[in-house]
């Protein structure tokens, strides 16, 4: 049975655009594919915690000698890269602030970015191991920005690194420029992933 993982950002939680803008593609993808599961990872709900050295330290510690807050720790970060391993689809629907992704998807790639779990270094440079997955990233802005704009790379840069390298990119843009470029933005990204679903 296929599975789709569904991360939100928005601060608005499901008021936001791009937690609605997800919404709808799950359903669509939903409506395409019958059967098939969707799980919800909703960050501004359930904020991962920031990464602190205590934090980092118990990933790399021995797993023979870690204490009960180390093995704390490593689970949940297990966990949520098994939410990632069991899914063969993903859309996060990301809002721009400060020129950036929210801090809460920060943090919560910081969990998931394990080395000999979801990356490894080889002679030829780091290797993701989360292959064989397909993303569809949704981003909304106020403002007009691009798809080049450094936000985008560095989201494109990180899911490669843990290797989900199939990614498309859906940009909601000019959001707070007005009513009339608002709601063509809207309309252009619903059709845009409609037609993805």
């Amino acid at each position: 049975m296929a599975k789709l993982l569904k991360i939100q950002t928005s601060l608005f939680r499901n008021d936001g655009q791009s937690s609605q803008l997800t919404d709808e593609f799950a359903d669509n993808w939903l409506a395409a594919n019958p059967g098939a599961e969707v799980a919800t990872r909703d960050l501004a709900a359930a904020p991962v915690p920031h990464l602190t050295l205590d934090r980092f330290q118990a990933f790399g510690s021995d797993p023979a000698e870690r204490s009960a807050e180390q093995q704390a720790v490593v689970d949940y970060s297990d966990a949520l890269i098994d939410e990632i391993r069991s899914a063969d689809v993903l859309v996060l629907g990301i809002p721009m602030y400060n020129f950036s992704i929210p801090s809460s998807l920060h943090a919560y790639f910081d969990h998931i970015a394990r080395a000999g779990v979801t990356f490894r270094y080889t002679e030829s440079g780091p290797e993701g191991l989360l292959k064989g997955k397909r993303a569809y990233v949704v981003i909304t802005r106020g403002g007009v920005y691009g798809d080049e704009h450094p936000q985008t790379a560095f989201i494109r840069q990180f899911l490669g690194f843990i290797g989900i390298d199939d990614v498309a990119f859906v940009h909601a843009e000019g959001l707070a420029t007005g009513d009339e470029p608002r709601q063509k933005a809207l309309e252009a990204a619903q059709e845009q992933l409609a037609q993805l679903a």
